[in-house]
């Protein structure tokens, strides 16, 4: 289990930009920017979140993928304000090209698809920069690392970077690590449950892999993920394969404007091997939102209420 015992000062080394150009990494490519962002779309709840997280709504000129797939909370809401919606679920070149932003925050199937209409090749020419979430590098570089919490702490720091908010991108880093140790020291010994992460399906189910941070996520909080070896971020897998694990624990993915996390384990307890399972059995599980699953300001909480669900005892 990935533990983060580490002193308040961090340990990744972020250059303080008092002025531009800076350069941050981009999936591997240098992405430099000769001043602040002023015109920015955002793509997908979980980016929007980091955005606000960092106060960048006055940056903003649209976010895209955000109605189309979620309920959108109160909070949510507030904090978007009037920052228009450009497209429910993935965006075309036409929509970002007529809100003329500087740069587009997305991911691969995060907003973009290799080879789709909109990749950073395609926005290049519109002069439009693209800031490529950490975690979906790996559909474009297979050789990427087992994911950690790296890539949500990265991802931060690198926005601190961009539109020159470092100090504060460096407090909450260092407010989320501090966090992970608290949950961690709670924790203790108690370690290794196997994890099932449902997120849909029924011939296979649809679950995270090696790449995604949510298995990085179970790790953090004492758990294994029975998929993690799958050489994806998210995948589908076979029932027999995962049935055979025997999960003890369910993470279920609770999309707020479908059938939420009771159908899906409904459908478990109906599945002639999954309903064999200790974790079906026990009805051992917690329902966490897209939002918590994938990175975002959501996800040490999210480690919180499965290390909860999973040790009542320790805390």
């Amino acid at each position: 289990m990935i533990r983060y015992l580490i002193p308040i000062a961090l340990s990744m080394n972020v250059a303080f930009a008092s002025d531009y150009p800076v350069t941050v990494d981009n999936c591997g490519s240098p992405l430099t920017f000769d001043s602040k962002p002023e015109r920015v779309v955002v793509h997908d709840i979980n980016m929007s979140e980091m955005a606000f997280a960092l106060g960048l709504q006055d940056n903003m000129v649209g976010v895209t993928g955000i109605s189309g797939w979620y309920k959108l909370t109160p909070d949510f809401e507030a904090q978007r304000g009037d920052i228009p919606e450009l497209a429910p679920k993935y965006p075309s070149l036409e929509n970002l090209a007529a809100a003329s932003p500087d740069l587009f925050i997305a991911g691969w199937y995060y907003g973009m698809k290799p080879g789709g209409d909109v990749t950073p090749d395609t926005l290049k020419p519109l002069s439009i920069k693209t800031l490529i979430l950490s975690e979906s590098c790996i559909h474009t570089n297979k050789n990427r690392p087992k994911a950690t919490m790296d890539l949500l702490f990265g991802d931060i720091l690198r926005l601190g970077k961009i539109f020159d908010k470092e100090s504060q991108a460096q407090s909450l880093v260092t407010k989320w690590k501090n966090h992970l140790n608290n949950i961690q020291a709670k924790v203790g010994d108690r370690k290794g449950l196997r994890v099932f992460l449902y997120d849909s399906g029924d011939d296979q189910p649809f679950t995270a892999g090696k790449h995604a941070i949510v298995t990085a996520m179970i790790e953090a909080a004492g758990g294994t993920n029975v998929t993690g070896d799958m050489e994806t971020s998210w995948g589908r897998a076979s029932w027999e394969a995962v049935a055979a694990q025997n999960p003890e624990f369910l993470v279920l993915l609770d999309y707020q404007n479908g059938g939420g996390a009771d159908s899906l384990l409904d459908f478990l307890r109906q599945h002639p091997a999954m309903s064999e399972t200790t974790a079906v059995k026990n009805g051992a599980f917690v329902p966490l939102r897209y939002e918590e699953l994938t990175p975002g300001p959501a996800n040490v909480e999210a480690i919180e209420k499965m290390a909860k669900a999973m040790y009542p005892d320790a805390f």
